[in-house]
């Protein structure tokens, strides 16, 4: 249904009950899925550049290698999700639920992570080129050669590993 609609020229899909759904490769576009149940679905390779996720349920859903570029994010719920090697340059995703996410390698250059909860994510080698991480609970979280990051407001922990390799403390950077 979804696909075909979409090929028909529909983009609002918001609200929709999506969990699990296998997306694989995927070409949609500014689309729209505000608000959509996403749970565990697999993205591996979609191409989501310009959508609308904004509030939407992604944890434990399959993202690796997807493209998010200036995708909207913003207040959604990925934890626990896979965005190794993805593309999310410009995403917005701002005060967004992102606890144990992989971002392993992922494309993060201009994207916004404020006030974002990255509660023991890994970010290792992912690239934050002016990613706006002001306020961003970076606590356990795995930096450990993500390039170009700049924490300035960052809340850190004793456990998190920064770019350098070093653990943090209990402290807002900056």
């Amino acid at each position: 249904m979804l696909l075909t609609e979409y090929a028909a020229g529909r983009r609002d899909f918001s609200y929709l009950d999506l969990s699990q759904s296998d997306l694989f490769e995927c070409n949609l576009q500014d689309i729209n899925l505000q608000g959509s149940n996403l749970r565990q679905a697999y993205l591996a390779y979609a191409n989501l550049s310009r959508a609308n996720l904004q509030g939407t349920q992604l944890q434990a859903a399959e993202l690796g290698n997807a493209r998010l570029q200036s995708a909207n994010l913003k207040q959604s719920a990925l934890d626990r999700a896979n965005l190794s090697r993805s593309i999310l340059c410009y995403a917005d995703l701002a005060e967004a639920s992102l606890q144990e996410t992989n971002f392993q390698s992922a494309d993060l250059r201009y994207s916004n992570l404020a006030a974002a909860n990255l509660q023991a994510a890994n970010l290792v080698g992912a690239d934050l080129q002016q990613a706006k991480l002001e306020g961003a609970n970076i606590g356990q979280c795995n930096l450990f050669r993500a390039q170009s990051a700049d924490l300035d407001g960052a809340i850190a922990d004793e456990g998190t590993i920064f770019p350098d390799g070093h653990r943090g403390s209990d402290r807002t950077m900056g």
